[in-house]
């Protein structure tokens, strides 16, 4: 299926109830699920990615197929490998192609015993579930942080703990101090120091929780604003001070013309029209809004050279080569070194009538580019459903907000 979208005719005020935290959802879960918790997690996610970690924390089975979902993936890998029996883990043919190599050889250097079905490094896995000896380990800085929160959220359930080194440059770190901050607030008491984190073995305590909104699905809208002249937005739920990294997006927009103001009414945005020339930020710790900002920039005729993108090649796609791809077809020329960077310096080609951008199975492709229809009038978005992985409802809200859809099979 196919959605052709139209630009909106009518710019009106808007609000928008943002979706849930799925990655701090799927951390609640864990966490909930750690501390052997009866009390109920408000607000958590409706997204494909928490509802898969909710079906496989609450099945009898001992096989587990968690489809495209990254998080679930390396999250159940390591809370299974303390969970007493022997148990199956897979996904997607895209999951299978994802290296989970540094994961596994971690945990198994902590006591667990996890073999590889099929390829070596990769998905699928069988587990041994048992106790487990923890104790120091050392891993590379810039490895994706879900391996690190992973390893981390089941350290007080080790004899030993843990006291994770991180060697070199570290990326994510607000994930890291986001799944830190959650235990916590889940009763583990925490140490990080200069580069060694250091997790005591203990209890988690059962507590109620409540997930706030997205900042990652709010960055689509401020992309929204920033494309539509006159526009002013109400985003509902994200929290002034919040530990999700993907929060910067506010100031980063105030370079694309994009003001923001918390309010006991929301977090209200408005086009002020007053852009740079040129945009130049290291996404080493936002790494999921490079999308949103390379179509933006893009879209605005602002050159643009981002950095610290080493984590995009092994996310849902490679992403740096998709954007590469897909915004030539709207008519611009994108270049590479193919290992953490990505640079617009204003080259333009012939764009395509209506472009049809492939999203790869991806959700931040179908979420970054539509709203691009409010610069090149229409475009085509392929495998529109793929929305569902985090922001199931993001359509119906493009809708509302006045964009127009047409069907194609």
């Amino acid at each position: 299926m196919k959605y052709t979208i139209s630009a909106p005719t009518n710019i009106k005020p808007y609000k928008v109830a943002l979706p849930t935290s799925k990655s701090i959802s799927n951390r609640a879960l864990i966490l909930n699920a750690l501390a052997y918790s009866a009390q109920p997690i408000k607000n958590l996610s409706d997204s494909d990615d928490t509802q898969l970690m909710l079906k496989a924390l609450q099945s009898n089975s001992n096989t587990f197929d968690v489809g495209a979902a990254g998080t679930t993936m390396r999250f159940l890998t390591a809370f299974l490998s303390k969970i007493v029996g022997q148990w199956t883990i897979t996904g997607s043919a895209r999951m299978k192609e994802r290296p989970i190599k540094i994961l596994v050889e971690a945990l198994n250097q902590l006591g667990a015993k996890i073999e590889y079905i099929e390829k070596e490094g990769y998905p699928p896995l069988r587990i041994f579930g048992s106790a487990m000896e923890g104790g120091a380990l050392e891993l590379p800085g810039n490895v994706s942080s879900q391996y690190i929160s992973a390893l981390l959220m089941i350290g007080p359930s080790m004899k030993n703990g843990l006291q994770l080194t991180l060697t070199g440059d570290i990326i994510s770190r607000p994930y890291i101090h986001l799944t830190l901050q959650m235990m916590e607030t889940y009763g583990i008491q925490s140490q990080w120091k200069g580069n060694v984190i250091s997790v005591p073995s203990g209890v988690y305590q059962s507590t109620s929780f409540t997930v706030e909104a997205d900042w990652s699905a709010a960055s689509y809208w401020f992309e929204v604003a920033a494309l539509n002249k006159g526009c002013e937005l109400n985003l509902q739920g994200v929290k002034r001070y919040s530990e999700q990294g993907d929060a910067k997006v506010a100031t980063l927009f105030d370079q694309l013309g994009v003001s923001h103001k918390f309010s006991q009414k929301g977090l209200l945005l408005r086009n002020t029209g007053n852009t740079a020339k040129n945009f130049n930020y290291n996404f080493i710790e936002q790494p999921d809004l490079a999308q949103t900002f390379a179509v933006t920039c893009c879209c605005l005729g602002i050159p643009f050279h981002f950095t610290g993108l080493q984590t995009l090649k092994i996310k849902e796609t490679d992403r740096i080569n998709a954007l590469i791809t897909e915004l030539k077809k709207m008519g611009f020329i994108l270049s590479s070194n193919q290992v953490d960077n990505l640079i617009w310096d204003g080259t333009t080609c012939d764009k395509e009538e209506t472009p049809c951008i492939a999203t790869y199975k991806d959700h931040r492709m179908a979420m970054a580019f539509a709203p691009a229809a409010s610069s090149i009038g229409s475009l085509q978005i392929e495998d529109p459903a793929v929305v569902s992985k985090s922001y199931p409802k993001y359509w119906e809200h493009l809708k509302a907000y006045g964009f127009e859809f047409s069907t194609k099979e």
